[in-house]
């Protein structure tokens, strides 16, 4: 149901680390599930489910498939990267958009 921490209802910071479920499965459900301007409602199966479908099956169906196309086209050894200025170019920007995001997750206040 909807978490109430007035009331006591939900999975809290000290009740999620006694599960002994990893924190970074908890942060993959509730950013999954995070509200977008509304409440959201919490239930064990469905973070059981997305852990199993959304996460496992899809990041275990990635890294397959990554796995096979590095043994398909480079025989099996991911080849040294040579990057080019224009990779440089994109790579510096890249980071740069990173760290400004980096920024503004950093001044978010949770009210």
């Amino acid at each position: 149901g909807k978490f109430s921490k007035s009331r006591g209802v939900g999975v809290f910071g000290d009740m999620a680390k006694d599960t002994g479920i990893p924190a970074d499965i908890w942060r993959f459900y509730l950013l999954y599930l995070r509200p977008e301007g509304q409440d959201s409602a919490f239930s064990w199966t469905d973070l059981m489910l997305k852990n199993n479908s959304e996460l496992l099956n899809n990041l275990g169906n990635f890294i397959n498939r990554a796995g096979m196309f590095v043994c398909k086209f480079f025989g099996g050894t991911v080849p040294n990267m040579v990057l080019t200025p224009d990779d440089k170019r994109l790579l510096a920007r890249v980071t740069l958009e990173l760290h400004q995001y980096h920024q503004l997750l950093e001044k978010v206040r949770w009210v």
